[in-house]
């Protein structure tokens, strides 16, 4: 994938990787902030709950 991320100088070339792991049986995914979120009963919550965090990290970065 390339392309740039707005804190990027330049473009770069970014590759996609699965963020999804399960620690002990229970979901949980990384994020590009280091961290591991979860954990999650079902995959379909953890994948909302991604969405939610991508639309956080989107208004704090926008300065809303």
């Amino acid at each position: 994938m390339y392309g740039m991320r707005a804190q990027d100088n330049a473009p770069a070339t970014h590759f996609r990787s699965d963020r999804m792991c399960r620690v002990n049986g229970e979901l949980y995914f990384s994020t590009r902030e280091n961290t591991l979120e979860g954990p999650f009963d079902s995959m379909e919550k953890a994948v909302k709950e991604i969405e939610a965090y991508i639309e956080r990290m989107q208004r704090l970065s926008a300065g809303h």
